[in-house]
């Protein structure tokens, strides 16, 4: 299934171009999300493409991107300030609204988290608002330099070590966080809100997720990211936080594509359209349900296989199947088989309507086994031929007879 992600450019808060990349699902998204990155860090962090592939897979589309003098973006780190964040934001969700739809959810990882609560009742479209390891005033963040707060304050700027970077940091950024309670904020926000922390952040302790979520109205909701640190390093904090912001969510969005219903079962295989799309259908075959669908390049979202991709499977299916029968029955030691299928239409090899060799086509399937076992050529050569009488073969080359009638 393709996931796009497309690099796009928006005017920021000091006319800067700011760098942002657009994750959209298969098909047309559900919702919109825009997420905000930690201090002094990317769009590109772990944690956030985590996020964004998790929210695809739910039919959610999203934006994030990075602030003024960070990442890809233009504009100089020293002249930014936590007001330039949240203008940063509103920023980005009138480039969503002009090109795709409005946020309905905002999603915030530290200094982030700060600024999707500061910002979400300046967008009317928010719906729901995440954050990870957020501080409870944006002030908070000045204990990753404290040592250096009278040095920047007699200075009026100085650089100060973050991580394993350097950054300057003014006093009017120190004087501009001062002014912004978060803590306030988040009790006037009329939007849910999910607060997920770790119990052993060391650079936002949990004690501010309990002043937030103490804070803030109902419904709200709290999950503990018990091991995690800060910045959610390892892949399993950053996939469980992911999944758990993708569950929660749903249950406040407005779907703005929603597909039509899934089918019943009235028969052994029903195909419907979904609505989304030219060609993307819902498939029912039985307790089963998938989506068929073209590539790209033809016009589809390629959101499941093509037709013809599903027939070169029936007959890989059916041809291993047949094969695995056969080899229990005469107690063969085939370990396993793999099928390869390849189809494309060639001209007939023997077509008496042919015209200077052009004319009827043919379907042309390749199909290559590999058969894996302690096996004597005799039994290897046996597996083969009874390959070629499995069902879905002997329906190919023998052609079918279609009876169409119209309900």
């Amino acid at each position: 299934m393709s996931t796009p992600s497309h690099r796009v450019t928006f005017t920021g808060s000091n006319g800067q171009q700011l760098a942002g990349r657009l994750d959209l699902p298969a098909t047309p998204p559900t919702a919109m999300a825009l997420f905000a990155h930690c201090f002094t860090c990317s769009k590109d962090l772990f944690a956030a493409g985590r996020i964004a592939a998790e929210l695809m897979a739910a039919g959610i589309g999203v934006l994030r991107f990075d602030f003024a003098g960070l990442g890809a973006s233009e504009g100089d780190f020293e002249q930014t300030d936590f007001s330039s964040n949240q203008t940063d934001l509103l920023a980005a969700a009138d480039w969503l609204r002009a090109n795709h739809s409005a946020p309905q959810l905002l999603i915030g990882h530290s200094l982030g988290g700060a600024a999707v609560i500061s910002v979400a009742g300046s967008i009317p479209e928010v719906r729901a608002v995440a954050t990870i390891a957020a501080p409870a005033d944006a002030a908070h963040v000045t204990t990753l330099f404290t040592d250096e707060l009278p040095a920047i304050a007699a200075e009026g700027c100085r650089y100060v070590k973050i991580g394993d970077r350097t950054f300057p940091i003014r006093q009017a950024f120190v004087d501009d966080l001062l002014h912004h309670s978060v803590e306030e904020r988040v009790a006037t926000m009329r939007a849910p809100l999910l607060v997920m922390h770790s119990p052993i952040d060391n650079t936002v302790g949990v004690e501010n997720a309990a002043r937030l979520f103490t804070a803030a109205r109902h419904p709200k909701s709290f999950v503990s990211l018990d091991g995690a640190d800060h910045l959610l390093s390892r892949r399993e904090d950053a996939v469980f936080a992911a999944q758990i912001i993708a569950t929660w969510a749903q249950r406040y969005l407005v779907a703005e594509h929603a597909p039509l219903p899934v089918p019943a079962a009235t028969a052994p295989v029903v195909v419907a359209e979904t609505g989304l799309g030219t060609f993307l259908n819902h498939v029912v075959a039985g307790d089963h349900r998938w989506l068929a669908d073209e590539p790209v390049d033809v016009g589809g979202f390629d959101a499941g296989p093509s037709p013809y991709d599903m027939l070169a499977a029936a007959l890989g299916a059916c041809t291993s199947m047949t094969m695995r029968m056969y080899a229990q029955r005469k107690q063969l030691a085939l370990r396993r088989v793999t099928v390869e299928v390849r189809h494309q239409k060639r001209h007939a090899d023997d077509c008496a309507d042919c015209v200077d060799g052009k004319g009827a086509l043919t379907d042309h399937f390749d199909r290559h086994l590999v058969i894996d076992g302690e096996l004597s050529d005799a039994d290897r050569q046996s597996l083969v031929k009874i390959a070629d009488r499995c069902p879905v073969h002997r329906t190919l080359e023998a052609g079918s007879r279609i009876v169409t009638t119209v309900g």
